[in-house]
């Protein structure tokens, strides 16, 4: 499958989403990718005032700028993949992003301190506010108390709770299946991407699955992986398994895996936007594609080996499951990053997933690409 065959195939996915054509899709989705210079310019330009960026699909195709401060901006129309994307401009927002991700690196321990259960803590684009992500009987509970004055107090930016009703962690070819056991147990993970450091190759998945995995291949054939290393801690989640042989930079691409993907390049985190249409390949969930929702997400409890970083990307649902874990995360055959966890509703629907960016391989390894 070449990248104009893959892109299409997500533009299915978008068509059916959204309500649109094939066309429309494919066009709006090739803007998404060639768009990511120009609000990277933007980002840059208004850095002092820079609260949020959203890439909005209804009722048209359009990316939304929140700014501080009451000065108002013309809006314009940049080109993107040869079509004109309006860009929006909203002022008045009360901190930066730069400001509220600071505040999560530096209150989260207090914050944790003042609340019932160690919250998910993250940046929302679409209204620079600090996210606060707990229970939804927790939530009532902290409203009533007046905690959310008490929170802004304390961090000197706009607090808003966001209730889930639980969250936990998600207990060859990147999105192939692995299994392994430890602790007596047998688990399910995702292989993610290929990656080399010049002179093995490897496979990726995430740091909480077992050391000792097999891959399955579609004939049901289990090969064995050498363990390598694991870094899972504070803004990682993520191991190597060293491949006898040398690998291709493919990737499963659908839920059935009779469609491989080459890995062509990677976007980097500080580029994702919320809004931005991303898909995965989970071992349980098989494929499917949804949208950016926050791009400086701390998870919930001690799940990074303590507490997390601001540095995890979260997915809206409603597709993710455990056995997900290590999944890789792309659009096309651009490379975003494997699947860390998720939240799930009191029916185990899924409220999103979070995964780990590209950013934070290991040093030393990269990723196989054409």
């Amino acid at each position: 499958m070449n990248a104009f065959e893959a892109l299409a195939q997500d533009a299915r996915d978008y068509a059916a989403r959204y309500g649109v054509s094939h066309a429309e899709a494919l066009q709006r989705l090739r803007a998404q990718e060639d768009s990511v210079a120009t609000t990277d310019r933007i980002r840059e330009e208004y850095r002092g005032r820079f609260a949020g960026m959203a890439l909005e699909h209804r009722p048209a195709f359009r990316i939304v700028v929140l700014l501080t401060g009451e000065e108002a901006v013309p809006d314009r129309l940049i080109k993107a993949a040869g079509t004109d994307v309006p860009v929006l401009f909203r002022t008045g927002a009360a901190a930066t992003q730069e400001q509220v991700v600071a505040s999560i690196r530096r209150d989260q321990a207090a914050i944790r301190a003042m609340l019932r259960n160690p919250p998910g803590l993250g940046h929302d684009p679409r209204t620079g506010a600090l996210v606060v992500a707990v229970s939804g009987a927790d939530a009532d509970d902290y409203r009533a108390a007046g905690m959310q004055a008490r929170l802004e107090a304390l961090t000197g930016v706009p607090v808003r709770f966001m209730a889930v009703d639980r969250q936990e962690d998600l207990s060859v070819e990147g999105g192939a299946r692995l299994v392994g056991v430890a602790d007596g147990r047998r688990y399910t993970c995702t292989a993610g991407f290929a990656v080399t450091d010049g002179i093995s190759h490897g496979i990726v998945t995430a740091a909480h699955c077992p050391d000792d995995i097999s891959v399955i291949g579609t004939d049901g054939g289990a090969t064995s992986l050498a363990f390598k290393g694991q870094w899972g801690w504070s803004y990682r989640d993520v191991q190597v398994h060293l491949s006898a042989t040398p690998l291709k930079p493919l990737f499963y691409a659908d839920s059935a895996k009779s469609v491989i993907r080459p890995v062509t390049s990677w976007r980097n985190r500080a580029s994702m936007r919320a809004g931005d249409v991303v898909c995965h390949r989970g071992e349980t969930t098989g494929y499917s594609c949804a949208e950016v929702e926050y791009t400086d997400f701390a998870p919930s409890g001690d799940l990074c080996g303590g507490p997390c970083a601001p540095t995890w990307v979260t997915v809206a649902g409603p597709v993710c499951k455990g056995g997900d874990s290590g999944a890789p995360v792309f659009n096309g055959t651009i490379a975003f990053g494997i699947v860390k966890g998720a939240s799930y509703r009191k029916d185990g629907t899924c409220n999103f997933y979070y995964y780990m960016s590209t950013d934070f391989l290991p040093e030393g390894w990269r990723l196989l690409h054409e």
